[in-house]
């Protein structure tokens, strides 16, 4: 991980890169990631990408889908895809993915006035209990994309440490997949193809995904859902792993202080929130019984629920230990939290909706810097501070700046 890009040398700062979960709202942060590497490349040339200048970047579910391949190594031994190429692969990929159903099983009834007097008896209830009691996706063309794309590539392969956490349903507790982890631990070393399709599998809306790793006679077997379940903003994960892996237990890290001396620069990337739209109150859910906390008005309030808690209390928890330590201008959470409509979904892959997802990224970027306000939730713009386009370009900086340190202390040593 860090250690390989440190080759022995000493930097002033270990740098962390953080993308949520969010199904097709991972657009807006591979919009946000596409200007930070254009920005890398003017300052050091069009080869810069973005694994060259994170010791550890971090994904949950989309997130680690875009982690991965932006870190996974091409033919050549550098990244598979530059950043600037997030936003074609989603467009490409996501109506696959989540392919648009002309009409939910439940507007069948409807239409053909129930069951009873339907001509398509057999098929429609199929067809509906198949949605009822079975993933709205099957998943199938995600597992192909990513073993054509990654084929046996595991994640001790990758450029740069990556974290992409998971939840096995079988031990009912997460499991965390890290380069770092790999490369001591065979049993660890998954397929990044494996990985990919775990972190993303969404209960409700595609398949759970199981596999075993052997090692000569070990083996140890995996029974995995989203990462979301356990961290959908796995920021503290990656903060938590540097902490204990990296400062701890690396010694060529001896120099470099805990947090509070400014030595951990953090980027962490949400996929949009929908706090302002109020989709939910307690007086409906007071009245919800088993099946609308699945569904509810074409949306799924549980999984909203647990994955937007799950990032707020780690943006929460990561902006109060910087904030309290004077740091604040070393941790940078960019975080939309007023979309509303379709582009609330994690599924809509309609052309319209990606292209607003687009939209709102590059909107994104013209807004003024924003934090989190520990008592509302809200996040608010900063008194006085830049755009996040800004914010960006001077995070690019210092990203280059660390990273130039890093290779002449290394020219010195040779």
């Amino acid at each position: 991980m860090a250690s390989s890009n440190y080759n022995g040398s000493k930097g002033k700062m270990v740098t962390v890169l953080s993308i949520d979960g969010g199904g097709v709202r991972g657009i807006i942060p591979g919009v946000l990631l596409a200007f930070l590497e254009s920005k890398l490349q003017e300052l050091d040339g069009p080869n810069a990408r973005i694994a060259d200048y994170f010791d550890v970047i971090a994904g949950t579910s989309t997130g680690g889908l875009v982690s991965t391949i932006l870190t996974a190594p091409g033919k050549d031994k550098r990244p598979m895809y530059q950043a600037k190429d997030i936003t074609d692969f989603y467009l490409e990929h996501c109506p696959k993915i989540f392919p648009l159903k002309r009409c939910s099983c439940l507007d069948q009834f409807i239409s053909l006035g129930g069951l009873i007097s339907s001509n398509n008896f057999v098929e429609t209830t199929i067809n509906f209990l198949s949605d009822v009691f079975g993933p709205k996706y099957d998943g199938k063309y995600l597992k192909s994309l990513t073993s054509e794309l990654l084929g046996d590539l595991t994640i001790k392969d990758t450029l740069t440490d990556v974290i992409i956490p998971s939840f096995d349903i079988k031990l009912l507790q997460p499991v965390i997949f890290s380069t770092d982890e790999a490369r001591v631990n065979a049993l660890k070393n998954a397929r990044l193809a494996d990985i990919c399709i775990s972190t993303s599998a969404a209960p409700t809306y595609l398949p759970a995904h199981s596999f075993t790793i052997k090692n000569g006679k070990e083996s140890l077997s995996f029974d995995l859902v989203d990462g979301g379940v356990a961290a959908n903003n796995p920021t503290m994960l990656a903060i938590s792993h540097v902490l204990n892996e990296v400062l701890l237990n690396n010694p060529e890290f001896v120099d470099v202080k805990p947090i509070e001396s400014k030595n951990m620069l953090v980027l962490s990337l949400g996929t949009g929130a929908p706090k302002h739209e109020e989709k939910y109150d307690a007086a409906k859910a007071s009245k919800w019984g088993l099946i609308s906390w699945i569904i509810c008005n074409g949306n799924n309030p549980i999984i909203d629920i647990f994955s937007h808690a799950s990032s707020d209390v780690v943006d929460f928890h990561v902006s109060a230990i910087f904030q309290s330590l004077h740091s604040e201008n070393y941790y940078l959470r960019i975080q939309d939290d007023t979309l509303t409509g379709d582009a609330t979904s994690v599924d809509n892959s309609s052309a319209e909706n990606l292209q607003k997802l687009v939209e709102i990224g590059n909107e994104l970027l013209k807004k003024p810097e924003a934090r989190v306000n520990l008592t509302t939730g809200i996040h608010e713009t900063i008194v006085g501070g830049a755009t996040n386009e800004t914010a960006l370009t001077e995070f690019a900086k210092k990203l280059s700046d660390e990273r130039k340190l890093r290779r002449q202390h290394h020219h010195q040593l040779n």
